[in-house]
């Protein structure tokens, strides 16, 4: 099994407050790679190339995956 690459995460500064537990923290260290994972679950990483990451984050601004419709 190839070994994960030493992601560097990070989170939104509106989610540095100690009373928020559960925000999605973000890698951009690895070239060429967008990394994803729960703040929560931490061992659940998701990759995805500089172009999917663009889409969805595209997609989400364009509010394809409004939940609140």
């Amino acid at each position: 099994m190839a070994k994960r690459p030493e992601f560097e995460f990070v989170k939104a500064q509106s989610c540095r407050d100690p009373q928020v537990s559960n925000c999605p923290e973000v890698a951009t260290n690895i070239p060429g790679v967008v990394a994803i994972r729960d703040s929560k679950t931490p061992d659940h990483v998701l990759a995805l190339s500089v172009e999917d990451w663009t889409t969805l984050t595209d997609a989400v601004k364009a509010g394809e995956y409004d939940l609140t419709i």
